[in-house]
């Protein structure tokens, strides 16, 4: 990263001494970072981070299950050059105009250096991750329609997040930094909550810390929360008028926190 001094981190993400070096590590080796942790973690959050940081622009690659590999560099769009071609459009013979980049080739072709997140990897099929190791080794692809070659003219700052859905191919393993987000500790979790709320109730903060952290160790809870819905428990609390003492007995408005009937039932027999 510009060789950088580093990234430490922004005012409104807060990272790991760990999650930190990763970030430079991968930076400095060109290489890119894996980023492997259960959902609401930060993993998506990282990227914009590291792209405010270094002041560069942020493209994110959504992947599905029914992404390809493809998708990411260019699409031929065939069908449209068709329908020129029978209605007698002017330069239907420049198949250029029907070649359209995807996300990985929009960071190549572009002047300024880029970060692109490649967003949930493990959602698409086993080889989608191995179909990209020449064009993340090389920073080029070719595109046979056209015979052209793209080159990556500035290197993007490549993060790739999964939600450990499956597991990748140990080829691209081997090509990437990578690291594992631990959930956040109750310490670091109240650094996080004063970035998204500054001044909050001291003594609500506590109670509520305690009652999700109590709430995530329940062993029958299938889907724990996390973060975001903390962020969003939190807001409940204060838009409610929730007094502190009663988060210490009971969990008022669990269906913030917990999204499956099968974890409400499990609250309502583990009472506090």
């Amino acid at each position: 990263m510009n060789a950088m001094k580093g990234f430490q981190g922004t005012a409104q993400y807060v990272a790991s001494k760990e999650l930190m070096n990763a970030v430079n590590i991968a930076a400095a080796l060109q290489k890119p970072l894996l980023l492997k942790g259960e959902p609401g973690t930060g993993k998506t959050m990282l990227a914009q981070a590291v792209a405010d940081a270094m002041e560069l622009p942020l493209m994110i690659w959504n992947v599905k299950s029914t992404t390809k590999a493809q998708d990411g560099l260019y699409v031929y769009d065939v069908v449209q050059r068709l329908y020129d071609s029978q209605f007698g459009t002017h330069g239907v013979d420049d198949i250029a105009r029907y070649i359209k980049l995807g996300k990985l080739g929009e960071a190549f072709s572009s002047e300024k250096q880029v970060v692109l997140l490649i967003d949930e990897i493990d959602k698409a099929d086993l080889e989608f991750p191995n179909d990209l190791l020449w064009e993340l080794d090389q920073m080029e692809f070719y595109i046979p329609e056209t015979k052209e070659t793209i080159r990556a003219k500035q290197r993007p700052i490549v993060i790739i997040t999964s939600n450990a859905e499956k597991e990748l191919p140990d080829a691209f393993l081997r090509r990437c930094v990578f690291h594992y987000i631990e959930f956040p500790e109750q310490e670091q979790m109240e650094e996080i909550l004063r970035v998204h709320f500054g001044n909050l109730d001291e003594r609500l903060v506590k109670q509520a810390l305690a009652a999700f952290y109590w709430v995530r160790e329940l062993r029958e809870i299938e889907k724990k929360p996390s973060t975001s819905e903390l962020v969003d428990w939190l807001r409940a609390l204060m838009a409610g008028g929730v007094d502190p003492k009663r988060i210490a007995k009971e969990i008022p408005f669990a269906g913030v926190l917990l999204k499956k009937d099968k974890d409400l039932r499990t609250l309502a027999r583990n009472r506090r």
